[in-house]
């Protein structure tokens, strides 16, 4: 077989990478042992290839170390039994594409990923030799991800931490039932244990609560997983009852929702057509309410049909709608949990909303001036000089509501 140019390889496990939605980077600074003379930084502007929640462009270099795998997963375009094209970096490659293309201010870190080669143990081995080499040999303080193989041994889970800003480990799919038919070399419990290890030495990172020590540099910005939608037939309710499970057991800081995609020589046991886009924005939002806005599953799930979200509108709206005895909700009285149940009061919102009445009474213009959408807001609100009437009741708020389609972007 001929050799394949480093161009060629860049090409082909760039691609291969592309299906792994956990790549955003938040929570994490630059890493401060290395801030004199270091190479890089987690802050700043480059190339955008992805938001971190908190809206910042950031540019990562995204690849696999190899498409290589000897596991066969029914949904991976990069099974054993795929017929695509196979590449694979060494760990100088990927530290060298790294920093030249840092150098060139192309990207502000690297997202590593990586097939299953000759054992799990050896496959983790070779990625954390890729962040040992950046962060010693070349002094790079940007930003790094590291995605985790559930069942490598302990120590390198644990060293890896030391090196990468976030660690990954893929739940992959939302049952048990889903992943033991349609990727049976792939345990759950392997994935949960290495969460969970992962989520202890991250606690054991901690100083005491009255300590003044410093936290030890263990993935600053914690751990995340990923759980592909519509490759089995699990509904919405599920999918997020799975999801708070993991935020309430291994303390991740994000869930990453991936639509299936059809890809080449598929089973008969996978669907022909993905899920529609829309029901991975829907449940991006869901999750929203679950870890910022006091909401339960159960609560974002009353009246849904099958157990699926509502697609025509979002999740806070279809409850607002469904329990109309809670509005309107004064501004200038409620409580900051009653105000963050308001369609079209986020967080920050919240936040200027609790603030600005210490001072003085608001007023809808007011109001208006913190919003992206007054519309959306004044049938459930009162305001110092707005009530909604019987606005909140007509049978018609929900088309009134509700936006016109449009084109959802794949980003």
């Amino acid at each position: 077989m001929a050799q394949l140019t480093l161009k060629r390889k860049l090409a082909i496990l760039s691609d291969a990478a592309k299906y792994d939605a956990s790549c955003a980077s938040s929570g994490t600074e630059k890493r401060s042992s290395l801030k004199s003379g270091g190479i890089g930084s987690t802050e700043g502007s480059g190339i955008c290839h992805a938001y971190a929640p908190d809206g910042r462009c950031i540019s990562l270099l995204k690849i696999l170390l190899t498409n290589f795998c000897v596991y066969d997963c029914i949904y991976c375009v990069n099974r054993s039994s795929s017929n695509v094209e196979r590449a694979r970096f060494s760990v100088e490659e990927v530290v060298s594409l790294t920093l030249d293309f840092y150098k060139r201010n192309y990207i502000e870190g690297l997202f590593l990923s990586s097939g299953i080669i000759r054992s799990p143990h050896y496959t983790m081995e070779e990625l954390v030799r890729v962040a040992r080499t950046l962060r010693k040999e070349h002094g790079f303080a940007g930003y790094i991800h590291l995605k985790v193989i559930p069942n490598a041994d302990a120590e390198l889970l644990a060293e890896a931490g030391r090196w990468a800003d976030r660690l990954s480990t893929n739940i992959e799919l939302p049952t048990d039932a889903g992943l033991a038919q349609l990727a049976p070399e792939k345990k759950s419990d392997e994935i949960r244990g290495a969460m969970a290890r992962i989520h202890l030495a991250q606690r054991a990172a901690q100083p005491e609560p009255k300590s003044r020590a410093k936290p030890d540099n263990f993935t600053p910005a914690g751990q995340s997983t990923q759980m592909i939608v519509g490759a089995d037939g699990t509904n919405d309710g599920a999918i997020l009852r799975r999801a708070g499970g993991l935020y309430a057991g291994y303390g991740l800081k994000r869930v990453y929702y991936s639509a299936f995609s059809p890809i080449p020589d598929a089973s008969s046991r996978l669907p022909l057509k993905p899920p529609p886009l829309v029901r991975e924005h829907r449940l991006y939002q869901a999750d929203w309410l679950l870890r910022f806005y006091g909401f339960e599953v159960d609560e974002i799930m009353a009246g849904g049909e099958d157990g699926h979200l509502d697609l025509t509108i979002d999740p806070k709206l279809a409850w607002a709608l469904k329990n109309r005895q809670d509005f309107p909700v004064d501004v200038n009285r409620a409580s900051k949990e009653s105000l963050l149940r308001v369609p079209g009061l986020g967080t920050k919102v919240v936040e200027r909303i609790l603030g600005t009445r210490r001072h003085h009474r608001l007023r809808l213009e007011d109001i208006g001036r913190l919003v992206r959408s007054l519309k959306s807001v004044r049938p459930f609100i009162i305001a110092d000089d707005w009530s909604p009437g019987g606005l909140l009741d007509t049978q018609h708020l929900k088309a009134r509501l509700t936006p016109a389609p449009q084109q959802l972007s794949l980003l």
